[in-house]
């Protein structure tokens, strides 16, 4: 049966789930603002794959959440800095049963809550300052999700998946539910691979491990992931974050199921790609350092763990953001006269 979706964030990732899930026949609502709006309004939204194109026509396409009702499945596609401003606004989405599906990046801001252990209900403050979306938004509600696809968007209404269809998924409590099992078939039959885990957080250290290392790394040395992986130096250092960070999961009871070098010869046989950091950089944007790397150092500390490496390229990192933010508001300044 049709389900209602609504996608909050039809960037690259959220735009490549929707037309699929439209082209499964659901009924897909997408929240985009600008250019990419007023595209998708006229044309529709569509997705260029290496030997198909899809055009979704039939999407309603909006700004304004209030402009919605309740939705069977909410995807929250946004960086979590985006959601905060929009998390009251979205209370208009939820029925009684509707689950909300995660898609940050790096650690979440769910981490610690429906979570066993002594640091269960904590706020992870680099990604949540002051625990608003920790407070705003029902845990019992949540379904955890990893990402794992490349896309772009090529032009605004225009979506270019690059490689990768795998969303897997997963309750925060680990429990194979109804709804975990809905969600994976609503995702399978829109083309998706989305196999159900029972330990999210685990599968969220393993993205993140590539994650917070390649990308600051990259971005402060404008290479790519071969470049990086096959420079003995970088090498090296990249290693040495990977080992910190992997002694910061495992005190949090998270498992590693492939062996580092096996995770650093993945990133290496990727090839001449630039890490989304190293675009953000090239496209004077803000950088995602505090789900990848501050929330790590933050979850150091919380479990006494020493990160000196990470703390470094972290300082670097987030002195390169903060400059090209100045940077680009003094040309912005300068353009306008």
């Amino acid at each position: 049966y049709s389900m209602k979706v609504c996608i909050v964030g039809a960037g690259a990732i959220g735009g490549y789930m929707a037309v699929r899930i439209v082209n499964a026949g659901h009924n897909v609502s997408v929240i985009a603002r600008g250019l990419h709006l007023a595209a998708i309004k006229a044309r529709g939204m569509k997705l260029i794959e290496e030997d198909n194109e899809f055009i979704a026509e039939n999407l309603t396409a909006t700004e304004f959440i209030g402009e919605l009702g309740p939705m069977d499945v909410v995807i929250l596609a946004l960086k979590a800095h985006q959601i905060t401003p929009i998390v009251n606004d979205m209370s208009v989405l939820f029925g009684p049963d509707t689950v909300i599906v995660t898609l940050q990046n790096g650690i979440p801001w769910w981490y610690f809550q429906n979570f066993g252990g002594d640091y269960a209900n904590r706020v992870v403050e680099s990604v949540d300052p002051g625990g608003v979306l920790f407070k705003s938004i029902d845990p019992d509600r949540l379904i955890g999700c990893i990402a794992y696809p490349a896309t772009t968007i090529s032009k605004p209404g225009v979506i270019q998946h690059i490689e990768g269809n795998r969303f897997p998924v997963g309750e925060l409590s680990g429990v194979k539910s109804e709804r975990v099992q809905m969600v994976s078939d609503l995702f399978t039959e829109s083309g998706f691979n989305s196999r159900i885990l029972d330990d999210i957080r685990s599968e969220i250290w393993l993205k993140l491990w590539g994650n917070l290392t390649f990308n600051p790394i990259s971005a402060l040395s404008h290479s790519t992931l071969v470049d990086i992986c096959q420079f003995p130096l970088t090498r090296q250092l990249a290693a040495t974050m990977m080992t910190e960070a992997q002694t910061v999961g495992e005190r949090l009871g998270a498992h590693f199921r492939i062996p580092m070098e096996k995770r650093i010869a993945g990133a290496e046989s990727v090839g001449k790609h630039k890490t989304s950091m190293l675009q953000d950089v090239e496209a004077g944007k803000p950088m995602e350092i505090e789900s990848m790397l501050g929330a790590v150092i933050e979850l150091a500390e919380v479990t006494g763990v020493q990160t000196p490496t990470l703390r470094a390229i972290y300082a670097c990192v987030s002195l390169l953001d903060k400059t090209l933010s100045q940077e680009k508001i003094l040309i912005k300044g300068i353009s306008k006269e």
